[in-house]
């Protein structure tokens, strides 16, 4: 027991107290390196961006890359018909409304598909190909009559009525006149009457 308070003396003599808290804190405190970890971590995500970026990028090119393939196709299948414009010369149609009083007036173009045997006919065959027109045009006109005979005022006048019109005259073009590929319907000219 002597030599313990002769040691914790003699220890505590040879140190200062100042300088004992300061040198422990000291290699506790030691600097760690952020800027250089920083620095490679910039890095290491750049590399990684640049390695995925090239990957798609050889993916794409090649054609081998998922989803591609499905825009190249809708393309292929897309490609734009050559089309010529039908006018029709405007219609007067009494309308199905209760007392027979309510008309409409329309004109329409039509944005039909060119056929195929139109193109490779003859220069000389010009008459028939006229007769086959105004054929067609009487036909066409005959269908839009039945089908606007049907329409009412108030379902023409709604919001949507012209594009369910636009919508149903397709349908029966495409079921009455079969050699016939309707596109698009234009109203040129539209006017209700009651």
């Amino acid at each position: 027991m002597a030599t313990s308070p002769t040691v914790l003396a003699g220890a505590s003599s040879t140190v200062p107290p100042d300088s004992s808290s300061t040198s422990v804190a000291a290699p506790v405190a030691a600097k760690f390196p952020l800027i250089p970890l920083l620095i490679a971590v910039v890095v290491g995500v750049l590399v990684a961006t640049l390695g995925v970026g090239g990957v798609v990028y050889c993916l794409a090119r090649t054609g081998r890359l998922p989803g591609r393939e499905s825009s190249a196709r809708k393309a292929e299948v897309a490609a734009p018909a050559t089309t010529h414009a039908m006018v029709l010369e405007p219609l007067l149609v009494n309308l199905a409304d209760a007392g027979g009083s309510s008309y409409l007036r329309v004109a329409m173009t039509l944005r039909v598909v060119d056929a195929a045997e139109g193109k490779e006919a003859k220069p000389k065959e010009e008459k028939p190909k006229d007769k086959e027109t105004s054929d067609a045009v009487a036909s066409v006109r005959d269908t839009m009559l039945t089908v606007l005979g049907r329409q009412t005022a108030d379902r023409l006048l709604a919001v949507d009525g012209k594009e369910q019109l636009k919508a149903e005259l397709k349908a029966a073009l495409a079921e009455h006149n079969t050699d016939l590929k309707v596109m698009d319907v234009f109203f040129t000219d539209f006017l209700v009457q009651r």
